[in-house]
């Protein structure tokens, strides 16, 4: 039961610690639309997510209004197209068509993405998933709202190298296709290994093939809150830190927990899972980089910093899975360069390098985010960058994903604005030596010894 100081201490964490729920996610499942004429599955794939999702918008924020908790996103999360398109889509154009109507479908209902234009090719491709990867680019350059993600590998499987290569090409025509508007294109494109099923957050959020028919899947954050709690611990022991960060993400965890079940209920639909990711924004005072420098660091990238977001991370996991019976999705803190002022001040002074960032995510909840790196970088050298954070999701037995902005026409210490919650990004320096000869080599990186358990 809640009593007043509880009340309080919640109100003060949503007004000066800027406390949200940082999206409400349907996810729906589109098996039920597949059909081999190319017309009747896009009316279906319409139909079913209107349908559906409909009320989605309006019982979020009727839940914000009488709650008084800021409830940021709200988004649909579908079946990976490439299950979905194969029996009616042939070209890459018939692909891009699903896409538009995706598109369409979240401009109906409201949401500000739809993620799910995706494929699962962690050991091979059919040429279904052949083709919707190959119609990204023109399918990201077409629609505002549509979100792709593609798995390249996973523990049990290894390294598909041959999506690897590819994406690495698709990630440059992304670029080049929506060079535009800062290769904006690139920030509605993941690539992962290991990739969640139920994970709420955009890129990477499709409805994974064991879910049911619709699920309601609720992405917390607070890393404002956590910062507040983090201060109040200067000069104390790792203990007292630690038990601080616990403390607070049971808290928020909480709170998501509420607006989960109120959504699942008015919604009827079964609520699926709670992710207690702290994802940061471009707002000031609610950057995971403030967190880490508030422990002692005095800059994000000094040594320590691993340290630092390793504990974290798992204090943070710790803390939220005693407030929620279904905690998952990615879970623990996100570090995405340009939608964290923190992040950007150290990449701008020349503390946070790509190398280290790269270390950064073997303790993090995902991997390479949202990071700009000069126009001319070569398809083989994003080959190779998405090789090495996939074999560091692989070899950990977790998510890891690359989320990379080729900005087309910028070089080093320029600047790309992306404009609202993905913020800015300065251009940083990547390794400028070849690694083509490695990423042109056909076939897999073989699962490690450790994943053979049965």
């Amino acid at each position: 039961m809640l009593n007043m100081p509880e009340v309080l201490e919640t109100n003060t964490m949503i007004d000066r610690d800027l406390l949200d729920v940082r999206t409400i996610t349907m996810g729906l499942s589109l098996l039920g639309c597949i059909d081999s004429d190319k017309t009747k599955l896009n009316r279906n794939i319409y139909e079913l997510i209107c349908r559906r999702a409909g009320k989605l918008v309006e019982t979020g924020e009727a839940i914000s209004r009488e709650y008084g908790i800021p409830i940021v996103n709200k988004r649909v999360s579908v079946t990976p197209i490439a299950l979905i398109g194969g029996a009616a889509c042939r070209t890459t154009e018939d692909f891009v068509e699903i896409a538009e109507t995706l598109d369409r479908a979240a401009k109906e209902i409201g949401v500000n993405f739809i993620g799910g234009y995706s494929a699962l090719v962690a050991k091979g491709m059919t040429d279904a998933e052949r083709l919707l990867i190959d119609s990204i680019p023109e399918a990201l350059a077409r629609t505002e709202r549509v979100c792709s993600s593609v798995n390249v590998g996973s523990t049990r499987t290894g390294l598909n190298m041959d999506a690897v290569r590819r994406m690495g090409q698709v990630v440059k025509e992304t670029a080049a296709r929506t060079a535009d508007n800062g290769s904006l294109g690139c920030a509605k494109l993941v690539i992962f290994c290991n990739a969640p099923d139920d994970n709420p957050f955009m890129a990477g959020a499709f409805h994974g093939v064991t879910e049911g028919d619709a699920v309601i899947h609720v992405g917390v954050s607070g890393p404002g809150v956590v910062r507040a709690a983090v201060q109040q611990t200067k000069g104390q022991s790792f203990e007292v830190l630690c038990e601080t960060i616990k403390k607070t993400a049971f808290k928020i965890t909480r709170v998501g927990q509420l607006v989960a079940k109120e959504a699942s209920r008015r919604l009827d639909t079964p609520f699926g899972i709670i992710d207690l990711s702290l994802a940061p924004t471009p707002a000031a005072g609610d950057s995971v980089a403030d967190i880490l420098e508030g422990m002692g660091l005095e800059s994000v990238g000094a040594p320590g910093t691993t340290a630092a977001l390793a504990l974290l991370n798992d204090q943070v996991k710790k803390g939220g899975v005693m407030a929620s019976s279904y905690v998952g999705g990615l879970s623990g803190a996100f570090i995405p360069v340009s939608e964290d002022q923190g992040m950007i001040r150290a990449a701008e002074r020349g503390a946070l390098t790509l190398e280290k960032l790269e270390a950064m995510t073997c303790v993090c909840s995902v991997g390479l985010d949202m990071i700009a790196v000069p126009g001319d970088t070569s398809a083989e050298t994003l080959s190779g960058i998405i090789a090495d954070e996939a074999a560091i999701g692989m070899i950990n037995q977790k998510t890891t994903a690359v989320r990379l902005i080729p900005a087309a026409g910028k070089k080093v210490g320029d600047e790309v604005e992306f404009g609202g919650l993905l913020g800015h990004a300065p251009v940083i320096a990547v390794n400028p030596y070849s690694c083509a000869d490695f990423v042109k080599r056909e076939g897999r990186i073989p699962a490690p010894i450790h994943s053979f358990k049965n």
